[in-house]
C-alpha cells in the first residue's frame, strides 16, 4: 500500500447495494445526505437502515447537513448515533462548538473555493476535525453535487493544518490528476459515479477504483 493513498468517500448513498459495492472496493466513507432539496436526500428511516447495516463493517457513515437548525441536527444525531458529520452550509465555529459539547463527533467542514481568498475561511473553522474543499456554488446551485470543479492548483504549496478532502466534479476522467498534484487525506465523489442525479452506478464505482488502484 502506498503511504500517500487518499481515502475515498462516496457521497449521496441511498441504496444498500451501493454500500455493498463500496465495501467490496475498500471505500472508507459513505455520505448520507440529510438535505431535503438534494436529489440524494435520505429520510431518517432509510438513514437508520443504512447506518445499522454498516455497523461493524469497514466503512464509516457520514451524515451530511446544510444549515440545519441546531436542535434539528441534534435530534438526528441522537436517533442515528452518527459519529461523523459533514457540514456543507454556512455553519460557523460556534455551531461546531455546540455540537462537540454534546456529542463525541468528528466533523468535516466544507469550504467552497473560488479563489485564494476563500482559503482564509480555514482560520475561522478551527474546531472542525477535517476540511472539505469544494467548488463554490453560485446562487441558484445546490450546495454540492454540481459536477463542477474549482481550480485545484489553488491548494498547492499552501499550509493546511488539518486533514482535508477534495470534492467537486471528480470523475473517472480527472481523478488521476489529484494524486499527481496533491495528496489529500480524502477524495469525495458524488455525481462522478452516478447514472443520473441521485442514482449511483456500481459499474462506475468499480471503474474508478480500478484506476486508483492501478
Amino acid at each position: 500500500l502506498q503511504l500517500n493513498k487518499s481515502k475515498i468517500k462516496i457521497c449521496g448513498i441511498n441504496e444498500i447495494k451501493i454500500i455493498n459495492c463500496c465495501i467490496n472496493n475498500g471505500i472508507e466513507y459513505c455520505g448520507l445526505i440529510f438535505y431535503e432539496k438534494s436529489p440524494r436526500f435520505v429520510n431518517l428511516e432509510l438513514a437508520k437502515k443504512i447506518i445499522n447495516y454498516v455497523y461493524n463493517k469497514k466503512i464509516i457513515p457520514v451524515g451530511v447537513f446544510v444549515n440545519k437548525p441546531l436542535n434539528e441536527i441534534k435530534k438526528i444525531i441522537k436517533k442515528t448515533c452518527l459519529k461523523h458529520i459533514q457540514l456543507h452550509g454556512d455553519e460557523d465555529n460556534n455551531y461546531i462548538k455546540h455540537l462537540k459539547k454534546e456529542f463525541d463527533l468528528k466533523i468535516i467542514k466544507s469550504i467552497g473555493i473560488n479563489n485564494k481568498d476563500d482559503l482564509r475561511k480555514m482560520d475561522d473553522l478551527q474546531l472542525s476535525d477535517y476540511f472539505l474543499f469544494d467548488y463554490k456554488p453560485k446562487i441558484n446551485e445546490l450546495p454540492g453535487g454540481n459536477a463542477k470543479r474549482f481550480d485545484w492548483s489553488l491548494l498547492q504549496n499552501i499550509t493546511i493544518n488539518k486533514p482535508w478532502f477534495i470534492s467537486g466534479g471528480i470523475s473517472i476522467d480527472n481523478i488521476e490528476q489529484i494524486n499527481k498534484k496533491l495528496i489529500p487525506y480524502g477524495i469525495d465523489i458524488s455525481s462522478g459515479v452516478e447514472e443520473k442525479p441521485g442514482i449511483k452506478s456500481s459499474h462506475k464505482i468499480n471503474a474508478l477504483l480500478k484506476i486508483l488502484n492501478a
